[in-house]
């Protein structure tokens, strides 16, 4: 072959990249798995939110009782036949010490016998216990007719039983449903602080100030719109913000704590647990003693439950103990904080969940600007 020849060889072609070809389809198998798992979500939520209301019924609420004591063991009969360890009487020695004991949350309300029979309720500590009260005065009220025709005396010798709401709500809410309803930001708020600060915050430390910032401006945007715009909560405002602030913390700080030991996965589980486990137990929409077994004891120990009570002590019940719900919801914002902490502690040498999550932040953020990746 001459020089010639080999000079007039056209330069070969330059390879032309691969065609793009469509992404395989997802198997058949994995599409029936993802559907059935989906649905088992779906069953779960169904569960956690329906199950509450279905198996909700009165056991040992507590209920003051004052009067003569053959009237008294007449109407604990009465009770316990209508249904079997609903209400638990708690023996008073008068109207004094029942109103005081409603005032500190001991009972939910009181019924007075004798000569003047009185049913004191309080519609701010729950509408399902003052709805319950209020029918437990008319049936006491039959019963008073009876006795009072069976000795004689007609429909006017019957003294009248008299119903009292002695805490009553605020007449911006007169149903309670803007204090119920309050709940609902609270575990929400949480949550999505929660994991918003995980996902856009990095690093442990910050995360745990980010928190306390969230915290502290929701606490005020929550109070202001359901205090000082609709009424639904009463007492003193920065207390309120104070509690609100708290329970926001107390739900978002173990989700940003789970993150920094266990990466992403933190996320649905702090999520999980705070909406799909706590919530459902957490005695908002109805008494603790309305829950079975002990999970409404239970309840009142998680960030729900325990913000719930305390913002309803706060705004209608000063005298009752809201020591436990401040340190329950104090120790769960205390507990996110130290799982932060070791988060921290675990990924000071760069191998850890929240030092993987640096990197890749940093390697999706060089590769939209083109930039060549870091080397791990």
């Amino acid at each position: 072959m001459s020089a010639t020849d080999a000079t007039a060889r056209p330069a070969s072609r330059a390879p032309r990249p691969d065609r793009q070809h469509p992404a395989p389809h997802t198997p058949w198998g994995r599409v029936v798995g993802l559907g059935l798992a989906v649905a088992a979500v779906v069953g779960v939520l169904v569960l956690a939110f329906s199950w509450p209301a279905v198996t909700a019924e009165p056991r040992d609420l507590p209920v003051a009782v004052a009067g003569p004591p053959q009237a008294v063991a007449g109407l604990e009969t009465t009770l316990d036949e209508a249904q079997p360890g609903a209400v638990d009487l708690v023996p008073v020695a008068g109207r004094d010490a029942a109103v005081a004991a409603i005032q500190e949350r001991d009972v939910y309300g009181a019924i007075l016998l004798g000569q003047a029979p009185e049913v004191l309720t309080a519609s701010a500590a729950s509408s399902v216990t003052n709805q319950l009260l209020t029918t437990a005065a008319s049936q006491l009220q039959a019963g008073v007719a009876q006795q009072a025709a069976a000795g004689g005396g007609g429909p006017a010798a019957a003294p009248t039983v008299t119903v009292t709401d002695v805490v009553p709500l605020s007449s911006d809410d007169p149903r309670g449903t803007g204090l119920t309803a309050a709940l609902f930001p609270l575990v929400l708020g949480g949550i999505v602080g929660g994991v918003a600060v995980s996902l856009l915050v990095v690093g442990a430390l910050r995360r745990v100030l980010a928190v306390a910032v969230y915290s502290a401006v929701g606490g005020v945007v929550l109070v202001a719109v359901l205090q000082s715009w609709f009424g639904a909560l009463q007492g003193d405002w920065w207390t309120n913000t104070g509690a609100a602030a708290l329970a926001l913390a107390a739900v978002a700080a173990p989700i940003t704590g789970l993150v920094a030991l266990l990466g992403r996965a933190g996320i649905a589980l702090g999520a999980v647990t705070m909406m799909l486990v706590a919530n459902p137990i957490s005695g908002a929409t109805m008494p603790p003693e309305f829950l079975p077994w002990h999970w409404g004891e239970i309840g009142q120990w998680f960030p729900p439950g325990a913000g719930a009570t305390l913002l309803r002590d706060l705004s209608y019940f000063p005298s009752a103990d809201a020591g436990p719900a401040w340190l329950a919801l104090g120790l769960w914002a205390a507990a996110g904080v130290v799982l932060s902490l070791l988060g921290h502690l675990r990924t000071a040498g760069g191998a850890e969940p929240d030092a993987e999550a640096a990197r890749d932040e940093a390697l999706e953020r060089a590769a939209r600007h083109g930039e060549p990746a870091l080397r791990a």
